[in-house]
């Protein structure tokens, strides 16, 4: 059975209206994992020499802040990590036994690159223990250290939905790292001697695989429980709320549109999410201002971080244009409107929330008057000029979202393709170019009105950029349409 499901996700994959843009975006994405698998390696092999040249025993200093790696761990995949895509309803209907579906979905987790991506450290610092006389104990610890990162596997499929409860555990992390950074209170003096039991000691290191046991035993109940079409697999009814917005009719279809999008920001969790993650883009910037990071400690790079912080709704929200509308997409093109105020009515929402960001940064003026001029010129320029290339990577994004949910147990996935990466370099690379030519040819201030003045000429020629992108829009169209009914 689980090869007769292995060669429906072939074909699946296979038969995809984006099989040519994701067949692309896998390949690059492919030689991207392989630049951070070599990091990763080289840093197994290298950490040992590094800790033992600074004076400090390695594997204790290891012990020490792995707590901080496995958080970071989860943190990364709850974002990041897609659950496995299967259309679960046509196999409830078919004699296959629901346990067989869950293992199955279970297991294409643990095949998962944030799974294996590990072993590229922890096997390679392992061999170097054995090497320098550390003993059998070493596999030990190592045995612990993959268990631990299954563990976050399945724990991360548990929570995969439950915003609050993963929000509440890092909150509580953060705090603890605030407070070891300030010599408050130190948690690794507590978490270290654990991990370091586990290569001391020749029992302890049971402890993670009993943990891994239970989180996949739990995983596996929680699904199979939930795998019927009338609880887990239905869609939940919700008691709906009228909001108005009288004051938009004064703009006509524009003010229709607008209405539309606000609502949809505020009823779904999808949409929800967004907001979230644009406010936490706010706080990016702190990386590349308090120098605490000697990489970032260049005119560029600040400029780069500008751009994020006034954008991340742009960004965020932006990129997923018209793939917000999908659920509903084939109606709004058999009606009567105009194109070019569905695209207007994007952009002044994108607009506003830069516009908010950019007020809420304000407290970077604490690091200088400068620092959040940088901000502000970022923000002109998304207004100006990145605001229209979201709008334009949004015509080839051809992925449905389900609005219902920020992320599925079994749940959907986003799309990529070559044209969206190509159409995302001059994001990036444009300001920060501008804004060093300015820096060291003139002056600081000169490179600030470099990438303020290109913001402005964008925004002055919005509407032949409107008039472009509408005619991308249209051409696209159908080809979106029969992407949206596609479920894979």
């Amino acid at each position: 059975m689980f090869k007769h499901f292995i060669w429906l996700e072939w074909k699946s994959f296979f038969r995809s209206a984006s099989f040519g843009s994701n067949l692309a975006m896998k390949i690059i994405m492919g030689l991207v994992a392989l630049y951070f698998l070599a990091c990763f390696a080289i840093l197994g092999v290298t950490v040992f020499f590094i800790l033992k040249k600074e004076g400090l025993e390695p594997l204790a200093t290891i012990n020490k802040f792995m707590i901080y790696y496995f958080v970071f761990d989860l943190v990364i995949r709850y974002f990041m990590q897609k659950m496995p895509v299967m259309n679960i309803r046509p196999l409830l209907t078919l004699p296959i036994k629901k346990g067989t579906i869950v293992h199955f979905s279970l297991g294409k987790t643990a095949l998962s690159f944030f799974n294996w991506t590990h072993a590229l450290f922890f096997i390679p610092f392992t061999v170097v223990l054995l090497m320098n006389g550390y003993g059998y104990q070493a596999i030990l610890w190592n045995i612990a250290m993959f268990s631990l990162v299954y563990f976050n596997n399945f724990i991360n499929v548990l929570i995969n939905n439950k915003n609050a409860v993963f929000y509440s555990v890092l909150a509580v992390f953060v705090g603890l790292a605030l407070t070891q950074y300030y010599k408050i209170f130190d948690i690794t003096t507590y978490t270290q001697p654990f991990f370091q039991g586990m290569y001391s000691t020749n029992y302890l290191f049971l402890l993670p695989i009993i943990l891994l046991v239970l989180s996949y035993y739990f995983s596996f109940q929680f699904f199979k429980n939930r795998l019927n079409l009338d609880e887990g697999l239905a869609k939940k009814s919700e008691v709906a709320q009228t909001e108005n917005y009288t004051w938009l009719e004064q703009f006509g279809t524009l003010g229709t549109f607008l209405k539309n999008d606000i609502r949809l920001l505020r009823r779904n969790k999808r949409s929800k999410t967004t907001l979230i993650m644009s406010f936490v883009f706010i706080f990016y910037g702190l990386l590349f201002f308090t120098g605490s990071v000697d990489a970032y400690n260049n005119p560029a790079m600040k400029v780069f971080a500008g751009i994020f912080v006034s954008g991340g709704f742009l960004f965020t929200f932006g990129q997923f244009i018209p793939s917000w509308d999908s659920a509903y997409y084939q109606l709004l093109m058999s009606q009567n409107i105009p194109y070019k105020e569905y695209i207007k009515s994007k952009w002044w929402l994108m607009v506003i929330g830069t516009a908010i960001s950019t007020i809420i940064a304000s407290f970077y003026l604490y690091f200088g008057l400068h620092t959040y001029l940088i901000i502000v010129v970022a923000a002109i320029f998304n207004i100006g000029v990145n605001s229209h290339l979201v709008m334009l990577a949004g015509a080839f994004v051809k992925t449905p979202i389900d609005l219902t949910t920020s992320k599925q147990a079994f749940g959907d996935k986003q799309a990529f393709n070559v044209k969206t990466l190509l159409i995302s370099l001059p994001k990036m690379l444009v300001p920060m170019a501008l804004y060093a030519a300015g820096y060291y040819l003139f002056s600081p201030n000169i490179g600030l009105l470099f990438v303020a003045l290109a913001g402005v000429i964008g925004f002055m020629f919005r509407d032949f950029m409107f008039s472009k992108i509408e005619k991308i829009y249209k051409s696209e169209k159908y080809a979106t349409i029969a992407a949206y009914k596609q479920k894979n």
